[in-house]
């Protein structure tokens, strides 16, 4: 197996060529592994395609036909791995393509795990095997869509759409960001990346659904964008011009479909111009009017708000190139507090109309915590945590509120109590939650065990925050006679906070 040479054109960078000869080979396991699979034995099938898969990674076939040998054996009463054999399996191997194997062995004894399939889905993708990623990806898409809404993960939604992004296949990435989008639509930037993804699509439809493989729709692909960038600017703006004066012509043949009016909408705002947007705003204003249906009023605030994020990131970059420049400065923090006091009102308003979404609360919590009102965040993240998606993140902001509003006993609770029943150790959140449980302690007087907190983070990421000026701190300095004050305060509206 060889990567392409980079002077090959038609495949992507990475993409990783399996030879005639090593094809040939793995069929003779795949042969194999179908016979015994007729006979009922599954497990020495299972072993004969993996061995097989192991000499040819990226037959799409054979990853399909032991899928269904798992599925079989699943309902033939077939059991899952042992603990430690599913632990062994789960850690990573040599390289990433037998990770990628170890990946698909334990999914064909779980054939419902959504973890395995992320997991070969990444593996696959940092190997180069991209027709087993096009394979893999629905399977993982379908699979965390069948889970109750509040059970689904978006975070292997947006690796999808990254992955597909990379491999230019926009709509596909276009997809898997749109069910991220439905799971947090407040999320500006994935809304914004919703965007730019669906006018990639819209210059670069892929052919996977009709290519044989990964290779012709690249290659057709390729052939289409040669031809779009001689003049990518001209035609971006004909494209969507063509999408809005065809969304238009089918609203105005029937106005009262607010289906065809929300794809009218969709088409004036994906151009980010700010006239188009306006007209989006009138029309979901007329809309909301006459219906009184929120959801208009809803996309109304969305618009406003990715407007207001367009400017502060326009106001950011000045900033960034006249830091000498105090007015700049003053004007960019003044823009930062009143964003942040628009959110909180569109949050506000949202959360009240859809009482049950609590990413709404979430988000207006956070808003609240931001223009330092901690005693109203606090009953507010109270609710918001009640969400599992939110429950650690939540928690984490409630805890900081009640130590910013001086409920130092609360703050210090808050964190323990999240902390007992976190059961990951060293990743991101839970050196959040030991660095915030350490400023409790150490503003309430316990020193001891907030330097035992700063040291536990140091030991899993020794540059964290202020970490080790806070553990030279109280191992070098006497007993303070009050309280410390928290020098890391939330956004006080200062340029790059």
């Amino acid at each position: 197996m060889a990567e392409r040479p980079p002077d090959n054109p038609d495949l992507p960078a990475g993409y990783r060529d399996i030879p005639p000869e090593d094809r040939k080979k793995a069929e003779a396991f795949f042969q194999r592994g179908r016979t015994v699979a007729d006979t009922g034995n599954f497990d020495y099938a299972i072993e004969m395609f993996l061995q097989g898969l192991n000499i040819d990674p990226e037959s799409v076939e054979a990853h399909q036909t032991l899928r269904d040998i798992s599925l079989r054996r699943k309902a033939s009463g077939g059991k899952k791995l042992g603990m430690l054999e599913a632990m062994k399996l789960n850690r990573a191997g040599k390289d990433d393509k037998e990770t990628m194997l170890n990946a698909e062995k334990a999914l064909a004894y779980d054939p419902g795990e959504t973890s395995y399939m992320l997991s070969l889905l990444k593996s696959a993708h940092r190997a180069g095997f991209y027709d087993t990623v096009l394979w893999i990806g629905p399977i993982l898409q379908k699979a965390n869509m069948d889970l109750p809404e509040k059970k689904q993960d978006i975070h292997k939604y947006i690796a999808l759409k990254d992955i597909y992004a990379d491999l230019k296949q926009y709509k596909l990435a276009t997809d898997a960001c749109q069910l991220a989008v439905m799971l947090r639509p407040d999320d500006m930037d994935l809304q914004t990346e919703f965007k730019r993804l669906g006018a990639e699509h819209s210059m670069d439809a892929g052919k996977y659904g009709v290519a044989k493989s990964f290779r012709e729709s690249v290659r057709d692909m390729d052939k289409q964008r040669d031809l779009l960038e001689r003049d990518m600017d001209v035609r971006s703006d004909d494209v969507m011009t063509r999408q809005i004066a065809q969304a238009e012509a089918e609203w105005k043949a029937d106005p009262e479909e607010s289906g065809k009016l929300m794809k009218l909408v969709e088409a004036l705002v994906r151009t980010e111009n700010t006239e188009h947007e306006n007209r989006a705003i009138d029309l979901l204003q007329s809309a909301f009017e006459r219906t009184r249906q929120f959801r208009f009023r809803l996309n109304i605030g969305r618009i406003k708000l990715a407007q207001m994020s367009r400017t502060e990131r326009q106001l950011r970059e000045r900033y960034n190139k006249n830091r000498g420049d105090e007015n700049v400065g003053a004007e960019y923090r003044q823009f930062l507090k009143d964003k942040t006091e628009e959110e909180l009102r569109e949050f506000e308003l949202w959360a009240e109309n859809y009482p049950t979404d609590l990413s709404f609360r979430y988000e207006m919590a956070k808003r609240l915590f931001m223009l330092q009102r901690f005693g109203e965040a606090i009953p507010v993240f109270q609710q918001a945590r009640q969400d599992p998606k939110f429950r650690t993140e939540a928690t984490v902001y409630l805890g900081r509120s009640f130590l910013e509003a001086g409920f130092l006993d609360e703050a210090v609770d808050t964190f323990h109590d999240l902390i007992e029943g976190y059961a990951i150790k060293g990743d991101e959140k839970s050196k959040d939650m030991y660095y915030w449980y350490g400023v409790a302690l150490e503003q309430a007087g316990q020193r001891q065990p907030a330097l035992k907190c700063y040291s536990q983070v140091a030991q899993w990421d020794f540059k964290y925050r202020d970490v080790q000026e806070r553990i030279k701190r109280l191992r070098s300095s006497p007993p303070p006679s009050g309280a410390q004050p928290d020098p890391d305060r939330p956004l006080s509206f200062s340029p790059g906070s």
